[in-house]
């Protein structure tokens, strides 16, 4: 009993050291921004910076629906962008720029040509390490966009404070409220979008056995994401008129892309979530009603209000949690199936449909109701590997939810 609690204490301990880090850097960095804004420009900026961080967040959560990230993960990649990525970008942006000055260069340079390598680098890190030390919780292009985005959004709000209050401090409130418009109103989505490159280069790398391409894909997204970001920073420095033309010529087509990209990618999900759930009521796990009403998100959100009346708030929780680890089931058989699952993949595989079975339990009403389960599932030839009898009562063949 003692060998599964070593990773839970390493994982512990990892928590820790990253919130003693992210104190850290959040600290140091919000001295910085204060001796250079004044205590008023400080608060003035969180205040108005922090307006558009709950709808963009919200964007975010909203493109996650079929597997919601854990929200550990949501909170880490978010305070990684507002505190380490800012402070690394604080102190190697300030050192840059000093020494372009000191060689007799154009100091202001430094926002297009150091900025956004650095920026860019700082927050894609973020997204890197979920990928690297929580793989199960990495499933693609979508999971990449989310932690991408969460990245981007916090370092963006740590950002526009400092821009607000330095303006607020030279300029007063007439220019704080163009900074306002120019940075939350008109383009919120910038430091996200930079950053979705990146992940989309790193989901890209998630799901592929292809070494070539698991390297090839991220790098591919960091220099996207920083030519992107050179390319906003360069047009900020040329006046209104050319910030308005780069955004209608630029930041304008990027979002309308994004926004593509995210449609396609999450409709894609529902199409595999039904193509690889499939197979387990093929074999008895799940009923066709079943994957039909989890391959979709508006019959997700009938099936969770079905069960709320059957069953009161415990039912509906334990029909999100089923409907959760089935997309965490679909995409597991998703990487078997490419060759790019982990080792005990099987052994994941049949502890989600035996939680699954005992999540049925709580929802369903009992045996002999309408919509109740019928017979156990079975095994046979085209049953899952490493799978057998479920441990408790299964669905019935044309079992749904919302009725």
């Amino acid at each position: 009993m003692t060998q599964p609690k070593r990773p839970r204490v390493l994982a512990i301990i990892g928590w820790i050291v990253f919130a003693v880090v992210a104190l850290g850097c959040g600290l140091l960095t919000v001295l910085i921004i204060t001796v250079e804004t004044g205590a008023l420009g400080f608060v003035t900026g969180v205040v108005l910076a922090g307006i558009p961080v709950l709808p963009v967040v919200t964007i975010y959560l909203w493109l996650d629906r079929y597997e919601a990230e854990p929200p550990s993960l949501l909170v880490f990649t978010f305070a990684w962008g507002a505190a380490v990525a800012t402070f690394g970008a604080l102190v190697i942006n300030t050192a840059s720029t000093e020494v372009i000055r000191a060689s007799g260069g154009d100091p202001t340079s430094a926002s297009f040509l150091v900025a956004p390598f650095v920026e860019e680098g700082f927050k894609g890190l973020a997204v890197l390490l979920v990928l690297l030390l929580r793989r199960r919780e990495f499933d693609g292009v979508i999971d990449g966009l989310v932690y991408a985005g969460m990245a981007g959004v916090g370092f963006a709000f740590v950002e526009n404070i400092l821009y607000l209050g330095r303006t607020l401090h030279e300029a007063g409130a007439a220019g704080t409220l163009m900074v306002f418009v120019i940075r939350c109103v008109v383009s919120p989505f910038a430091h996200p979008l930079f950053t979705a490159a990146i992940g989309v280069g790193l989901g890209i790398a998630a799901r592929t056995k292809n070494w070539a391409l698991c390297v090839l894909a991220p790098v591919i997204g960091y220099v996207v994401a920083v030519g992107l970001h050179a390319a906003w920073n360069l047009s900020a420095s040329t006046g209104l008129e050319g910030f308005i033309t780069a955004y209608i010529l630029i930041q304008l087509p990027i979002f309308i892309g994004f926004i593509l990209l995210a449609v396609f990618a999450r409709r894609r999900e529902g199409r595999l979530i039904s193509r690889h759930l499939a197979v387990y009521a093929s074999t008895g796990w799940l009923a066709t009603g079943e994957v039909g009403m989890l391959a979709s998100l508006a019959a997700r959100r009938d099936a969770r209000g079905w069960a709320r009346r059957i069953g009161g708030p415990t039912a509906k929780r334990a029909m999100r949690d089923f409907q959760e680890m089935a997309s965490e089931l679909a995409f597991l058989r998703e990487r078997m199936v490419r060759g790019a699952a982990p080792r005990d993949a099987r052994h994941q595989e049949y502890s989600m449909l035996a939680a699954m079975s005992s999540l049925r339990g709580q929802f369903l009403p009992a045996s002999g109701t309408p919509g109740g389960p019928g017979a156990g599932p079975g095994t046979g030839p085209g049953a899952p590997p490493g799978t057998g009898p479920a441990p408790g009562p299964g669905p019935g063949p044309g079992m749904g939810y919302g009725g």
